[in-house]
């Protein structure tokens, strides 16, 4: 019998809200794989009750044209996944975001020191040189897995 081998650590990410978004609703699209990801327990959604309140906030969006149990069911498919955090404030200093509403995302990957903060936002993709929590597009954390 030969040594089995290690089992690789899920990756703990904070998702800002277009990157779940774009998994939960467009499964064929270019981050449908991310959506898999969670399913298959590679990578864990990191959330908070502010970025779970944004998301259910856009998921009603009339333009994704997603009725109220559509909406429901995508959300409860996240939260399937999720490791949910009650306190999301920062231990320490987060870097300045030209953005407020971002700052929340920089929030919750401080506070729950995760693997990455998952983003195509260009205002947090600014800051990411002065991030200890390294904050990748979708497709630098494809490459990572």
């Amino acid at each position: 019998m030969g040594k089995e081998a290690p089992l690789a650590r899920a990756l703990r990410v904070v998702c800002d809200t277009n990157v779940a978004v774009s998994a939960l609703v467009f499964r064929a699209g270019r981050l449908g794989w991310l959506r898999e990801a969670w399913a298959a327990g590679t990578v864990v959604p990191v959330v908070s009750k502010d970025t779970v309140a944004e998301l259910v906030r856009v998921l009603g969006y009339p333009k994704l044209r997603l009725d109220a149990a559509e909406a429901k069911s995508l959300l409860a498919l996240y939260m399937e996944h999720a490791e949910a955090i009650d306190k999301a404030a920062a231990a320490g200093r987060i870097p300045a975001c030209r953005d407020e509403d971002d700052r929340q995302f920089l929030r919750l990957a401080y506070a729950a020191k995760v693997d990455a903060l998952v983003t195509g936002d260009a205002d947090l993709l600014a800051v990411a040189a002065q991030s200890r929590i390294p904050i990748l597009t979708p497709e630098a954390l494809r490459q990572r897995l």
